[in-house]
C-alpha cells in the first residue's frame, strides 16, 4: 500500500513540474551560457524562477569532460539537471544550455547550433580583432536575438505533425499484384540464364565457375589444376607419390655421404629468436645437476635467485621508453613523378608530393580529419586501446579540432596527431595528488596505521606487487603489517609468508632495533575476509605499524558473492586506499573489469555513498614492449591515476607511470 501511494505521489509531482514547465512558455530552459576556453563568461541567460546558479553544473562539465577530454558527446548530466554543448574551436568559445532532465526537448541540439551561428555572425568582427579576452568589458546585445531563436525553436517543434503508421492500402507493396511479382523474378531468371548461355556459346571466354550446389567435371578440375588429361583420382595418386619420393630420398643421401660412425654429439644452448642482448648463462648442467634452488644459501633471501637489488629510497623511478629525439617524417604516397627522372621537371614530383599534404589557412572539417582519425582508431587498437575508447578519443580529438583554422605549413595528419597526443596525455596526468609517502607520515602523525586494500582479478600478481609495494616502504624507514584477507585460494596464506621471511631477510631486525619490520597477519582459511582485516588494522595500530596491506581473494567481476564480500571488507573498515590491481596485457577486458568492480562495489555497498576504486596498479608492464594501450583504456574509463607499474620479477621492479613516456611509446608507428 505504501509502495503505490509513493508511486502516485512521484507520477502527480512530475505532471506538476511539466504543468509548470508548460505554462514557463519560452523559459523551459533553466540556463544558456557562452564562455571562452579560459573560462571567461561573455554572455548568460537564466530562467525565471530558477534560484540555483549555473556555475556549479558547468563547473563540473568543465571538470569532467572538458579538461579530461571526454567532449565526444555533446551532453552531459549533473544530478537533476541535462547539459548539452557545443564547442567553438576557431574563437574558442562554448556555449551551454541547460535543462531538467525529466524534460525531452527534442529542438535542444538544432537550437544550439543556431545560436552559435547568429552569436559568430554578428560579433565576428570584434571577436577576430579583439579576442574573447578583451571582450569581458563589453556589453553584448543579445538577449533579442536568443528569444527569437529560442521562439522559433519551440514553435517548429510544436508545429511538427505527428507521425502515424500507414494502413496497407497505402503503401506501395499494396498495389502490386501476385502476378507481377512472379513475372519479375521470372524475367530476371530468365535474362541471368541466357547471359550464361551466350557465354558459355564462346570458345575463347573460359568456362564458368560452377553454381552452389553443383559437382566439378573431372574436365574442369583438371583445366583448374594445371593437368590436363587426369583426372582427380590420378591428380591425388601423382601428388602422394611425389610427397614419398621426396621423404624417403633424403635418409638414403645422409648415410651414403656419412659412411664413418658418427660421434654422440654434445648437449648445445639452445639459442632463442628476438632473446635480446641478455648473456646471463642459464645452462647448469656443469654443476654436477645442480639448480640454484638447490645451492647452499639462505633459502629465505632473494639474493639466492643471483639478483642484487638496489635501494629504493625517496619516491620511485618513472617507466621511461627509448625513443628518438627526431620528428617523425609524415608517410607520403610517392607516386612516379616523384621519382628522379630524366626529363625536364621530373625532379619535383617529391617536393609537390610533400606540398600537397598542406591544408593552408582554412578551417578544418569532419571531412578533412575523418580518413586521418580512422587510421589514429586503428593505430590505438594494435596498441591494446579498447575499441570503445578508442572511437571515444578519436571522437574527442573531432570535436576538439573542428572549425580550428589551421596554419599556412601544417598537415591534417600532423594536426590531429598532435591533439591526439596533447589528449592522451591530459588522460594520463592525475588530477589528484598521488603521495603515498607523505600520506603515510601523516597517518604517522594521528597515530594510526595506512591503510591499503588490494583487489583484482584471479593471476594479475596481487600478492606478488604487494610484496614489492613492502619492500618500497620498508627502504623508506617504515613497517609494514601485511593481513592476509585471501581465505579463498590455496597457498596465498603461503605465499605472503615466503615473501615476509625474504624482506625480513633482506631487512634484519638487528638494524631495526631488533624487531621485524615485515609481519604476517594470518587466520587460515574459510574464514570472513571483513573480520580478519579489522583484527590486522587494530592490532596494527596497538603494535604501532606505520602502513597495513591488505591482500584480498582474486575474483571475476561477474562472482556476486565474492564481490559481495569485497565491498563488505571496503565498507566495514574504510581503507586510506583501494586499488585496483590489473594486467597491461589486456585490451577490452580492462574496461569490463572496472566498470563492473565499480558497479558492484557501488551495488554492494552498505553505504550511502559507496567506495569506489581509488587507483590502479598496472602490472606485467615489462611483457607488453610499446602497446601500452591498457593504461589509456583503465585510467579513462575510471578517471583513476595509475599508482603503482610493475615491471619485472624483483622486489625493485616498481615504477611510477610517466605519462609523456606512454604516450611516445603509444603514438610510435
Amino acid at each position: 500500500m505504501c509502495s503505490q501511494v509513493s508511486n502516485v505521489c512521484v507520477v502527480g509531482y512530475l505532471l506538476f513540474v511539466l504543468l509548470f514547465y508548460l505554462k514557463r512558455g519560452v523559459k523551459m530552459l533553466d540556463f544558456f551560457t557562452i564562455f571562452s576556453k579560459g573560462g571567461i563568461v561573455l554572455w548568460c541567460f537564466q530562467g525565471a524562477g530558477v534560484k540555483e546558479s549555473f556555475t556549479g553544473p558547468v563547473n563540473a562539465l568543465i571538470r569532467s569532460v572538458i579538461l579530461q577530454e571526454r567532449s565526444g558527446s555533446n551532453s552531459f548530466t549533473h544530478e537533476r539537471q541535462s547539459l548539452k554543448y557545443k564547442l567553438d574551436n576557431e574563437f574558442e568559445l562554448i556555449f551551454v544550455v541547460g535543462f531538467q532532465n525529466i524534460l525531452t526537448l527534442t529542438y535542444v541540439d538544432k537550437f544550439i547550433d543556431d545560436v552559435q551561428l547568429r552569436f559568430r555572425d554578428r560579433y565576428k568582427n570584434e571577436l577576430e580583432q579583439k579576442g574573447a579576452l578583451k571582450l569581458l568589458n563589453n556589453s553584448f546585445e543579445f538577449g533579442d536575438d536568443f528569444q527569437r531563436i529560442l521562439r522559433e525553436a519551440e514553435e517548429s517543434s510544436k508545429t511538427r505533425s505527428p507521425t502515424y503508421m500507414r494502413a496497407f492500402q497505402e503503401s506501395e507493396k499494396s498495389k502490386k499484384t501476385v502476378k507481377s511479382m512472379i513475372e519479375t523474378k521470372g524475367g530476371d531468371k530468365g535474362k541471368e540464364q541466357g547471359g550464361k548461355k551466350n557465354k558459355g556459346s564462346k570458345k575463347e571466354t573460359p568456362a564458368p565457375e560452377p553454381a552452389k550446389g553443383e559437382k566439378t567435371s573431372p574436365s574442369a578440375k583438371t583445366v583448374q589444376n594445371g593437368n590436363q588429361g587426369l583426372t582427380q583420382e590420378e591428380i591425388i595418386q601423382k601428388k602422394r607419390e611425389e610427397f614419398i619420393r621426396k621423404h624417403t630420398a633424403a635418409p638414403a643421401e645422409k648415410h651414403s655421404k656419412s659412411p664413418k660412425p658418427q660421434k654422440p654429439r654434445e648437449k648445445t644452448k639452445r639459442v632463442w629468436d628476438n632473446a635480446g642482448t641478455n648473456t646471463k648463462d642459464l645452462d647448469y648442467s656443469a654443476k654436477n645437476g645442480s639448480s640454484p634452488g638447490n645451492e647452499e644459501k639462505d633459502p629465505d633471501s632473494q639474493n639466492d635467485l643471483g639478483i642484487q637489488l638496489s635501494p629504493m629510497k625517496g619516491d620511485l623511478l618513472s617507466v621511461d621508453y627509448e625513443s628518438s629525439e627526431e620528428e617523425e617524417v609524415e608517410e607520403v604516397v610517392v607516386n612516379e613523378t616523384s621519382k628522379p627522372s630524366s626529363k625536364k621537371g621530373g625532379g619535383f614530383g617529391g617536393m609537390f608530393g610533400m606540398l600537397k599534404g598542406l591544408v593552408g589557412s582554412k578551417s578544418l572539417s569532419q571531412e578533412d580529419m575523418e580518413p586521418v582519425l580512422e587510421k589514429m582508431k586503428e593505430h590505438l587498437i594494435a596498441k591494446n586501446v579498447a575499441a570503445d575508447i578508442a572511437s571515444q578519443l578519436c571522437d574527442s580529438v573531432a570535436k576538439k579540432l573542428e572549425g580550428k583554422v589551421m596554419g599556412t605549413f601544417t598537415t591534417v595528419a600532423s594536426t590531429v596527431k598532435q591533439a591526439l597526443q596533447d589528449s592522451l596525455v591530459q588522460i594520463l596526468q592525475p588530477k589528484r595528488r598521488v603521495d603515498i609517502l607523505r600520506d603515510v607520515m601523516e597517518a604517522q602523525s594521528q597515530r594510526r596505521p595506512f591503510v591499503i586494500t588490494f583487489c583484482g582479478v584471479n593471476g594479475v600478481g596481487k600478492s606478488t606487487n604487494l610484496a614489492k609495494i613492502s619492500y618500497w616502504l620498508i627502504e623508506n624507514g617504515f613497517t609494514v603489517l601485511i593481513a592476509a584477507c585471501d581465505t579463498f585460494r590455496a597457498g596465498a596464506v603461503e605465499q605472503l609468508r615466503t615473501h615476509q621471511r625474504r624482506l625480513n631477510a633482506l631487512h634484519p631486525p638487528e638494524k631495526h632495533g631488533g624487531q621485524p619490520v615485515v609481519q604476517l597477519y594470518e587466520k587460515g582459511y574459510g574464514k570472513d575476509a571483513a573480520g580478519i582485516a579489522m583484527e590486522a588494522i587494530a592490532y596494527a595500530r596497538n603494535q604501532a605499524f606505520d602502513v597495513v596491506l591488505v591482500d584480498t581473494a582474486g575474483r571475476m567481476q561477474d562472482n556476486a558473492p565474492l564481490m559481495t564480500a569485497l565491498a563488505k571488507l571496503i565498507a566495514v573498515n574504510m581503507p586510506d586506499l583501494v586499488l585496483f590491481v590489473g594486467e597491461a596485457l589486456v585490451g577490452n577486458e580492462a574496461v569490463d573489469q572496472l566498470v563492473k568492480f565499480n558497479q558492484a562495489l557501488a551495488d554492494h555497498s552498505m553505504s550511502d555513498k559507496p567506495r569506489l576504486i581509488d587507483g590502479i596498479v598496472l602490472t606485467k608492464f615489462d611483457t607488453i614492449d610499446d602497446k601500452v594501450g591498457a593504461a589509456i583504456s583503465m585510467t579513462y574509463i575510471t578517471g583513476q591515476p595509475i599508482v603503482f607499474v610493475g615491471t619485472g620479477q624483483t622486489y625493485n621492479d616498481l615504477r611510477s607511470l610517466n605519462a609523456r613516456a606512454v604516450v611516445s611509446a603509444l603514438m610510435k608507428a
